[in-house]
């Protein structure tokens, strides 16, 4: 079965974050990173800091919009808080 992840990449240089949703998370990132990356090209080079997998696309639309609303930096933080230690 296809898996699909939903992804937050974190540009190393402008520190601001990116979110979305793919079925093949390390080809969506080099795209992100490669000679034709649309709107994330000029802020190259992107680096995975956050990723969750889910079963079904529209599992990863959902978490992607929630992520979207609540801002990718705040989720970050928020799910850091919940971390044990």
């Amino acid at each position: 079965p296809i898996m699909f992840t939903v992804y937050i990449p974190k540009s190393l240089t402008t520190g601001r974050y990116y979110m979305g949703q793919t079925h093949d998370l390390e080809k969506r990132i080099a795209e992100h990173n490669g000679e034709d990356a649309g709107h994330t090209k000029k802020e190259q080079p992107w680096m995975l800091v956050w990723k969750q997998c889910v079963s079904t696309r529209s599992e990863a639309m959902i978490l992607e919009r929630q992520i979207k609303k609540r801002g990718a930096k705040r989720f970050l933080e928020d799910i850091g808080k919940k971390k044990p230690g």
